[in-house]
């Protein structure tokens, strides 16, 4: 069974995430690391696809700052989504070319993943037509003015999310899990450009507090089980030195080379989905 590498980023601001995974992209592309699992969580922050439409964040720049809440544009595809405390987020590296070429069921295969750790805290997730990410259905209660026999509308609420990037079939970006998410801060905007629907989280859904490294770890072991993947732990440090000894072979080699990397390759670059 191939490996994947699993490492606890624990909390980190999401630029240096995002600058972390186009190194771990690059080495993997030149298969000099293994496949790699990022999970993490980020400070207070708000970030746009590459189809984000700027009217769905809705806070003003005054507002955000008195919040706390940075702001980014990002190469994934789709629109605005809320990152923070108490939501893991899990950034895959991996060789999709090795598994399967097939951007849609790696989405979904994604989604399964959520689905089977929702499942575990005896939550029922799902997916919905036509929409990225799982859901979970809420019985509401009635209008006050309602029969006592009428039962509640359910209406679906989002619990985790599916943002994807793909360049030469080397995947970046990923899902996003609530699970003690602060979900004030989605008031922000509008998700996924869905003005009807709302966020949801795991310790809201079960009205207990949930440990997230429990959670992370069934996270990633459905992630193996899905993926066909041993997840092996390492650290942030043996990961910076494996990136380190192969930026330092691979940078004589660029400098050298005459022609852009993409020009002669027939590369392919895909976004799809939204993290919402």
């Amino acid at each position: 069974m191939t490996t994947c590498l699993t490492i606890d980023l624990g909390l980190i601001g999401y630029a240096e995430a995002y600058a972390l995974q186009k190194r771990i992209v690059t080495a993997r592309k030149a298969n000099a690391i293994e496949d790699v699992l990022l999970l993490c969580e980020h400070p207070h922050v708000i970030t746009q696809g590459r189809n984000g439409k700027r009217e769905h964040l809705l806070a003003g720049e005054n507002v955000l700052r008195q919040k706390g809440v940075a702001f980014y544009e990002t190469s994934r595809g789709g629109d605005v989504t809320y990152h923070g405390p108490g939501q893991i987020v899990g950034y895959p590296i991996l060789n999709l070319a090795a598994i399967r070429r097939d951007v849609v069921w790696y989405v979904r295969m994604l989604e399964e993943v959520m689905i089977r750790a929702s499942s575990d805290f005896d939550v029922a997730a799902a997916r919905e037509t036509g929409k990225t990410g799982i859901w979970v259905a809420i019985e509401k209660d009635p209008p006050q003015s309602a029969q006592r026999t009428q039962r509640g509308v359910e209406a679906a609420e989002k619990l985790g999310a599916i943002g994807v990037h793909i360049s030469r079939w080397v995947t970046s970006h990923g899902l996003a899990y609530n699970v003690s998410t602060d979900l004030r801060f989605f008031d922000l905007i509008v998700p996924c450009g869905i003005a009807d629907r709302k966020a949801t989280s795991l310790e809201k859904l079960l009205s207990r507090r949930v440990d997230s490294h429990e959670v992370s770890g069934r996270l990633t072991k459905h992630f193996g089980e899905i993926f066909g993947r041993e997840m092996q732990k390492s650290s942030p440090g043996e990961l910076l030195n494996t990136l380190q000894e192969f930026e330092q072979l691979a940078t004589p080699a660029r400098n050298a080379a005459a022609q852009p990397e993409f020009a002669a390759t027939g590369a392919t670059d895909v976004s799809r989905s939204i993290i919402s």
